[in-house]
């Protein structure tokens, strides 16, 4: 007890240094750096937006301040990090053709009718976010279907997980996919009895509409980013993980940045290494515009998705005995990738789902762990099904488990069809990571799941979903405690980027990025928990969320 009152006095009383401002008249909750909760009633923040120290409850403010914000009592915490998400793709899911909330087929066709009469200028209508398993449908659905909602214009549309599209017979015929048509490695065209493609295309198979779809122009790059900013501030996060940001859309961040509209911070990983040497040069960035941007490592996948079942599992999947899912990358160019972006400096985050790519990627990071001895913070991205043999090993070589609770309850139902009960004892085991020693870092993957981090937290010592079921959690055994999950999604979530000297707590030094809610997260029930209501979003220790005008986007 005396080294935990020591540890609480440390964080609210270390700096002595003269603020610039203060935070002021807040019941103020936090973690320190050993996870434990402490309560405070203001932060004093430097000239660059840090914080000097947390001020405890009843102390009388200083009297030489620059400014002083008071917040009327109300709940303040640290922001949240989303330590896996996709930036853009958020922006364009926002802005373009959303079907993540239909729960039938006739539901989608009738939105992707709408959308295609209300968007008559589009060459092609896009979005995405369809997920056969919502619907009930048993099966894929067919190009048939799209040409019956939407007629002869081209449709694309990107399944729920982002490992698929579904594709009309116009935007076949766009790409000159016929039945001939072969399957890049690492993608399977799903086909119809007659031998012809079905319209779904899984994993890298969707890179055969590349050259025919058209590509977004500046303006609508410029669109999609401040739209996709807005909602993850509005959502509490002040800083996350862009899993695969390529040469295009570092140009965008870039361009925001630039004229002073990059209000989140984004630890950015390239897709591949090709992006991140054109982007980098031979190592990770500096951090930019006020620790708001940095590329620092790498994206790299192993294999695909349980849902579209393109995770490459050790065993055929339970409901289709034919298929193991797909190998993305080979042992000797894994190896041969990892070393070559490690010797410069990168991090890597690989995506690996299937327990068979979880060992490909165990494998490779233990032959290499031995000549990369420093501090490299290898990341497995998803990390959702390991053999419990391999479970033991995410606690070696500085690994990081960054995975995302809402799969877990969103995904019940389909892993139990798609694993059978003898595979579940390693899906989704945060707990076991951590039993084991291994670091987690928690996220949502948007625009997969919605990026809200409350309902990922609940969601994560509870593993319920939003109704409560399954009562008492799903395989309970493998809850983390509020609190863990909670610095899973702050503290742990900038630590896996390099990021923890610079923010994701309001420890003394760092960046004053902080979130005004509606209720407290350590005493509310989950139900309450999942409903956190943002108020204002504080980035570097001013107010990046709601602005009194929003920015618009320009064509620069």
């Amino acid at each position: 007890m005396i080294r935990q009152a020591l540890a609480v006095a440390a964080l609210l009383l270390a700096g002595t240094a003269q603020a610039d401002g203060l935070i002021d008249n807040v019941s103020g909750v936090a973690l320190d750096s050993r996870g434990q909760v402490v309560r405070f009633g203001g932060i004093l923040v430097d000239r660059e937006g840090k914080v000097v120290r947390l001020v405890p409850k009843g102390e009388k403010a200083p009297k030489k301040l620059d400014w002083r914000s008071d917040m009327k009592g109300q709940i303040v915490m640290p922001g949240m990090i989303d330590a896996h998400g996709h930036v853009m793709s958020l922006g364009y899911r926002a802005l373009e053709l959303d079907l993540s909330n239909t729960k039938s087929l006739a539901e989608a066709q009738g939105a992707i009718q709408s959308y295609a009469r209300a968007n008559g200028n589009r060459p092609w209508v896009t979005g995405g976010g369809w997920n056969q398993e919502a619907w009930g449908l048993g099966r894929f659905p067919t190009a048939a279907e799209l040409d019956a909602a939407a007629g002869d214009k081209p449709v694309l549309l990107e399944r729920a997980d982002g490992h698929a599209v579904w594709a009309n017979t116009a935007a076949m015929k766009a790409a000159g996919i016929t039945a001939k048509t072969v399957a890049p490695a690492g993608g399977r065209i799903e086909l119809l009895p007659n031998g012809q493609p079905s319209g779904v295309f899984v994993d890298s198979a969707a890179s055969l509409f590349d050259a025919a779809r058209p590509k977004p122009s500046p303006r609508e790059r410029n669109a999609a980013f401040l739209k996709a900013q807005d909602l993850l501030l509005s959502n509490g996060i002040t800083a996350t993980a862009d899993m695969g940001t390529s040469v295009d859309d570092w140009q965008v961040f870039r361009r925001m940045g630039d004229i002073g509209q990059l209000r989140v911070r984004i630890m950015s990983y390239a897709m591949g290494l090709e992006p991140a040497l054109t982007i980098a040069g031979a190592g990770p960035t500096p951090w930019l515009y006020g620790d708001r941007l940095r590329m620092g490592g790498i994206k790299l996948y192993a294999d695909g998705a349980l849902g579209s079942r393109g995770a490459w599992l050790k065993a055929p999947y339970a409901d289709a005995p034919k298929q193991t899912g797909l190998s993305f990358i080979n042992d000797t160019t894994l190896l041969n990738l990892l070393s070559r972006g490690t010797m410069d400096g990168f991090q890597f985050a690989i995506h690996a789902i299937g327990d068979r790519a979880n060992r490909q990627v165990l494998d490779a990071i233990d032959e290499l762990a031995s000549s990369y001895k420093d501090d490299r913070r290898w990341r497995i991205e998803h990390a959702q099904v390991i053999d419990p043999a391999d479970l033991p090993r995410l606690g070696r070589n500085g690994i990081v488990a960054s995975m995302q609770p809402v799969h877990a309850t969103g995904d019940r139902t389909m892993a139990e069809a798609r694993l059978g009960p003898a595979r579940l004892t390693g899906a989704y085991a945060w707990a076991t990571v951590l039993r084991d020693g291994g670091r987690l870092a928690f996220g949502s993957d948007y625009p997969v799941e919605n990026p809200n981090p409350f309902v990922g937290w609940a969601a994560a010592f509870t593993r319920e979903d939003a109704n409560g079921q399954p009562p008492g959690g799903w395989r309970p055994e493998e809850k983390v405690t509020r609190e863990q999950a909670w610095k899973a999604f702050t503290q742990d979530a900038a630590f896996a980027g390099f990021a923890e000297q610079r923010f994701g707590s309001l420890l003394p030094g760092q960046k004053a990025d902080f979130i005004v809610v509606d209720r407290d997260p350590v005493t509310a029930t989950p139900a309450e928990l999942r409903t956190t209501r943002v108020i204002e979003t504080w980035v570097g220790g001013y107010k990046a969320w709601p602005l009194k005008e929003e920015p618009k986007a320009t064509g620069r």
